[in-house]
């Protein structure tokens, strides 16, 4: 049975925001690190370092970001961007009839 929407622009979607977690990733690193910097500012309440800590494990937790890109990605029918490439290639014939 033929799925109905596009595996190739899923994939290429996909594609473009991995690209952009890769842009990111030298920020989300710099973001992290001077959230760790706040979290050592002598005399710092409680209350803030756990809204720091917080922010830090947020970054951190950026992994989680990639990891669905994947999933996303892994959800697509095998084949499916590979025949909707081929069929664009070919391109669509008209019906005579």
């Amino acid at each position: 049975m033929p799925i109905k929407w596009s595996a190739l622009q899923v994939s290429q979607a996909m594609d473009e925001v991995a690209l952009l977690l890769a842009y990111a990733e030298s920020d989300l690193r710099q973001a992290e690190n001077k959230a760790k910097e706040a979290r050592k500012i002598p005399h710092l309440p409680q209350y803030l370092d756990q809204h720091l800590a917080r922010v830090c494990y947020t970054i951190e937790a950026r992994s989680q970001m990639v990891d669905a890109v994947e999933s996303v990605r892994q959800s697509i029918p095998d084949g499916a961007v590979e025949a909707e490439r081929k069929a664009l290639e070919q391109g669509t014939q008209t019906n005579l009839l």
